[in-house]
């Protein structure tokens, strides 16, 4: 346990791995840009509630502003930060990060396709994380699945299998189920794909993840943006990764039905509470991550030449929600409708 560890960006994801580290006896270190949930965890702690526990760790935190004025060198940074924040933040940890650091992107999104330029393509690990949870109030976290229901894979980007990969696995085994993989680029692909079926469209009708697959036309609706999305990535030479710790087996089948039991795992996982992050954000009435999500597919749909118009029509939904020209609601179903025709 005598790496020094950072933890870039605690929202609800961030919060919940540094507090499991902090509890496990690791040295780990908050980092973030907002005042108030600092200013929480310094005075009073990082409060976590799961659906049969809660618990209280005495976390280090510190604003961003304050980094400099210790000069700290981590030898593992986990970014968690929002996708669009990912170029500014790995910029901003560079300095800080050793020479033989390594950065984990515990996001949504291929943002490792941008990091690498920035601090090398050694120094990154890939990753793919399923743990649900939201904060609205500083220094409180709702976590949605515990770490029994909590899974991560890891890879390094070249593919190979080595001591430090195992290494990082095993410290976040502290905070769920983990696997390593050959293939993280397959596997960020399959999670990019069940992202555009459930994120945005939970966000843009109002309903909680569970929800959406008990309603027959939302769920028609998400199986389309994952088939577009699909085609994809399978056109881009993706080789999709089974993820969410299911089996080879499971990804057998039409894709109708893989993809359905991608999202029913999901949904099975984080339970009846959970709320998407696109959904949340719209609650908060803060920028979403849409762009890196449906609006990502759109453009490597325009690379690969493959028309994806539920993508589209989602992608620009949520942003007229984000501008506060809609709200989210079912009545938005006759806006996706009127935009795929119109297209």
């Amino acid at each position: 346990m005598d790496k020094n560890i950072a933890i870039l960006g605690t929202g609800a994801i961030g919060s919940c791995v540094g507090a499991d580290l902090t509890k496990a006896g690791y040295d780990v270190l908050l980092i973030d840009q907002w005042p108030a949930h600092i200013e929480a965890m310094k005075t009073h702690g990082l409060h976590v509630k799961m659906p049969n526990e809660e618990f209280h760790a005495q976390v280090r935190a510190l604003h961003l502003c304050e980094l400099c004025t210790i000069q700290p060198q981590f030898d593992i940074v986990f970014l968690t930060a929002k996708s669009y924040d990912t170029l500014w933040m790995v910029q901003f940890i560079k300095p800080y990060l050793k020479p033989d650091g390594v950065l984990v992107s515990l996001q949504n999104s291929l943002n490792d396709e941008w990091i690498t330029p920035i601090i090398g393509y050694e120094r990154d690990i890939g990753s793919v994380v399923e743990l649900s949870a939201e904060i609205f109030e500083p220094g409180h976290v709702k976590r949605n699945s515990d770490q029994g229901r909590t899974w991560f894979a890891l890879g390094e980007l070249h593919g190979r299998i080595t001591p430090r990969l195992k290494e990082i696995a095993e410290i976040l085994r502290n905070t769920g189920r983990g696997d390593i993989t050959t293939n993280i680029w397959g596997a960020k692909w399959s999670k990019l794909v069940v992202n555009s079926m459930i994120s945005g469209v939970c966000g843009i009708f109002g309903v909680r993840d569970w929800e959406l697959v008990q309603k027959p036309e939302l769920l028609e609706i998400s199986i389309n943006l994952g088939k577009e999305s699909l085609l994809v990535g399978t056109t881009l030479g993706y080789h999709l990764e089974p993820i969410f710790g299911m089996s080879a087996e499971d990804f057998l089948g039409a894709a109708d039905e893989v993809l359905k039991k991608s999202l029913t795992t999901l949904v099975s996982h984080i339970g009846k509470e959970a709320r998407s992050m696109v959904f949340q954000d719209h609650l908060k009435g803060r920028r979403t991550e849409i762009d890196y999500i449906n609006g990502l597919v759109v453009r490597k749909g325009r690379e690969a030449k493959i028309p994806t118009p539920l993508n589209e029509a989602v992608t620009s939904v949520t942003k007229q929600i984000e501008l506060g020209k809609l709200k989210p609601n079912l009545c938005n179903l006759s806006e996706i409708r009127n935009i795929v025709m119109t297209d």
